[in-house]
């Protein structure tokens, strides 16, 4: 087990051990030691109090009141990694049910472990000896011996590990006071790991899932992004609306529980959605939210009961409904345009018999290419979240292929083979907005037809239009533009008025 642990991790166990502190690896790096994977971050527990931390590292920082000193492992010059380690500590009362009162400083490992959320985390490891310490990676050769690890577990975080049970330390309803967002993390876990929560943890998030109201946005936020990018999203998604939660983070979904769709539906909205998010082939999070929320709006614009039901404009509308709710839960502004971008087209219509290549410009232009493929892997998610059992039929393999053979057509104004200086100095034109509004015409027209993409055509073309004024140009420009847009509703409402 100890032949996991990177080097500078062992010698910072060491130099510890050395100054006569106990030094110990603690919660999930040891938890995944166990299962045979390895760690992404480590922390360190001590009996040894910040300012003795410090003199063992002197390059370190301490700048937080929990304890907890980052000890720099430095790569030559340059730092690659700061580790955590922190004093042994147990803690006060949680008025506000996300912070502890006051931090306390604890004598014993065995105090500290039991402040600790899970039994699978509060499990701590030492090197027994010096030699184990010092070999570092240079022991992968040599048959480890239990004896050169000790390993503390008060709480059989062990036999949970193997079981694949996520259990509360102690009492669950103290730790869940504690920080109510433990009752997220508990899903959390239970999603990426696999695991299921123990029934009596299960319970006192049931009992006590309001009190997720007091936790920040930011921190809901960084829980459900690890949730969603896990292995089991969905069903992480529909425990936290087993145990209550969901309404605290994203209640629109719950709208969709138990409402039926038509007769090109077989599931509700809500199980839709989640499945949607089950399938999607993407492991972006933008993506994969855009799954979760494609069909948010569906509740609120559903006419009609039964099989010939309608949802118009649902994808319009929830585009706005997921800006919404990502704004609400402080995702960055770059995810939340993305998956408002998507949502919003993601009912565009394709047949290659009807829709030629100026169609699969206007789609580019309006999404980017860059976002295309992640439109079509929502499409496909989308598929698959209705029960059918082709991810990627004939159409959208024929979309591929279009987009790959357009890709290189013009779509923005900076493709065009003419630009503004051309015209200022072909058409004697003097610098201001009616340049651009040439420009956006021109544009149009070629994305209608690419072979208009020449210079010569496209300055003749420009002279034509440079006897129109300003209002007429934009007006041309923006009917031609809009046009499309037009075709394709009316297209989804004449033939996939259901979906």
């Amino acid at each position: 087990m100890t032949n996991k642990i990177p080097k500078p991790i062992l010698e910072v166990l060491c130099k510890i051990e050395k100054a006569n502190f106990e030094a110990y690896i603690v919660g999930g790096c040891v938890r995944d030691l166990i299962m045979n994977k390895i760690p992404k971050d480590w922390d360190i527990t001590t009996n040894a109090k910040p300012e003795e931390i410090l003199k063992i590292f002197p390059d370190s920082f301490y700048e937080n009141e929990f304890g907890t000193v980052g000890v720099k492992i430095k790569e030559g010059d340059k730092t690659k990694e700061v580790v955590e380690v922190t004093t042994y500590r147990i803690e006060s009362k949680y008025s506000d049910r996300r912070r502890p009162d006051e931090i306390k400083f604890a004598k014993t490992l065995e105090e500290d472990l039991s402040r600790r959320d899970f039994t699978m985390n509060a499990i701590a490891l030492s090197l027994n000896n010096q030699e184990t310490c010092l070999a570092g990676r240079q022991a992968k050769n040599k048959k480890q011996k239990k004896s050169d690890f000790e390993i503390v577990d008060l709480y059989e975080g062990q036999k949970d590990i193997k079981n694949k049970i996520i259990r509360a330390v102690g009492d669950a309803d103290e730790r869940f006071a504690e920080d109510a967002l433990r009752m997220m993390r508990a899903v959390r876990f239970a999603a990426q790991l696999g695991f299921s929560i123990e029934r009596k943890t299960l319970e006192a998030i049931k009992k006590n899932f309001k009190n997720l109201k007091f936790i920040s946005e930011e921190r809901i936020k960084d829980e459900l992004a690890k949730i969603i990018l896990s292995d089991n999203p969905a069903e992480g998604v529909d425990l936290l609306h087993e145990t209550g939660l969901l309404q605290f983070i994203i209640p629109e979904l719950e709208k969709g529980y138990g409402v039926k769709q038509n007769r090109h539906h077989i599931h509700t909205i809500y199980k839709h959605n989640l499945l949607s998010l089950k399938f999607c082939p993407s492991k972006k999070l933008d993506v994969r939210l855009a799954a979760l929320l494609h069909d948010i709006a569906k509740p609120q614009t559903k006419r009609g009961e039964g099989e010939y039901s309608t949802f118009y404009n649902h994808d319009h509308v929830g585009a706005r409904v997921a800006e919404k709710i990502l704004t609400r839960l402080r995702f960055s502004s770059e995810i939340v345009q993305k998956v408002k971008l998507i949502v919003d087209n993601h009912m565009f219509y394709y047949n290659p018999e009807e829709v030629g290549e100026s169609s699969v410009r206007k789609l580019i232009k309006k999404v980017g290419l860059e976002n295309v493929k992640d439109l079509i892997d929502l499409r496909i998610a989308d598929r698959l979240g209705s029960g059918t059992p082709k991810a990627k039929p004939y159409k959208l393999r024929h979309l591929e292929y279009m987009i790959d053979k357009v890709s290189h057509d013009a779509v923005s104004v900076k493709m065009l083979k003419v630009n503004g200086n051309d015209l200022m100095r072909e058409l004697k034109i003097k610098p201001g907005p009616k340049i651009g509004a040439i420009l956006e015409v021109l544009l149009a027209e070629v994305i209608e037809d690419a072979e208009k993409n020449q210079r010569g055509q496209l300055l003749m073309r420009a002279k034509e239009l440079s006897g129109k004024d300003l209002l007429n140009l934009r007006t041309m420009a923006k009917e031609k533009i809009e046009e499309k847009k037009e075709e394709d509703d009316k297209e989804i409402k004449g033939k996939y008025w259901v979906k």
